[in-house]
C-alpha cells in the first residue's frame, strides 16, 4: 500500500462541494428568513398525554369487562 492510497488526515475535515448555486442558496435563505415557514406551537405537555393514555387505557379495560360480564366469560 504506498502513501498515495491512504486519504490524508486533512480529507476529514474538508467542506464538501455546494449543491446548489450562490443564486440559489440566496433564494432558500430569503425563504428561510422571510418567516414564512415558521409555526407557533403550544408547548409539549408530557403529563397531559400521560393522562389521555390512562383514561383511554381504563375506558377500553372497562369496556372489554363489560363485555365479558354480558357473555359470561366472567
Amino acid at each position: 500500500m504506498s502513501s498515495s492510497d491512504s486519504p490524508s488526515p486533512d480529507s476529514e475535515n474538508t467542506i464538501p462541494p455546494r449543491k446548489l448555486s450562490d443564486e440559489d442558496q440566496a433564494k432558500v435563505d430569503r425563504y428561510l428568513k422571510s418567516g414564512h415557514n415558521d409555526v407557533e406551537r403550544k408547548p409539549f405537555r408530557p403529563f397531559l398525554l400521560l393522562g389521555i393514555i390512562l383514561v383511554v387505557l381504563t375506558v377500553l379495560s372497562l369496556l372489554s369487562l363489560f363485555i365479558a360480564r354480558t357473555k359470561g366469560v366472567v
